[in-house]
């Protein structure tokens, strides 16, 4: 069974993703990493070596806004490019030991961060948060 849900309610839902995101992005700005940046790594850590064009398909974004990504983490010493054993002619993307770190304490301070936003709701409203998030995962994992 399906339920409806009207695109004015989608919509709605969408914008206060979007708002929520950046209210946590600024209650605790880290220039470390940018969003987009984060989930690549997040991406590598829990998939191993992947390629550019899987990297864009999980996100979802473009090819060039992760090779930008890439290339920015790259600089920073967070992944590392390696021949595709299966192709020669690709590359796949690998993370390095010293994003662990990093990407770990981006993710703490904005957890951070959200733990203080749950506190301000009731014990019940919180928990419905938090299953929301489980059930968002299942729509956005493709696993």
């Amino acid at each position: 069974m399906t339920a409806a849900v009207s695109e004015e309610a989608a919509l709605e839902l969408l914008v206060s993703l979007h708002r929520f995101l950046r209210t946590l992005r600024k209650a605790r700005p880290d220039p470390r990493l940018q969003p987009t940046q984060l989930v690549v790594l997040a991406l590598l850590a829990q998939y191993g070596p992947l390629r550019i064009g899987v990297i864009a398909d999980r996100i979802p974004c473009s090819q060039p806004t992760v090779t930008a990504a890439v290339a920015s983490l790259e600089s920073a010493g967070l992944v590392r490019r390696e021949p595709d054993p299966a192709d020669g002619r690709a590359i796949r993307v690998v993370i390095t030991e010293s994003s662990s770190g990093t990407m770990s304490t981006v993710a703490h301070s904005q957890a951070g961060a959200l733990a203080e936003r749950l506190g301000t709701l009731s014990p019940q409203d919180a928990q419905k948060v938090l299953e929301a998030g489980r059930l968002l995962r299942r729509l956005t994992d493709p696993d």
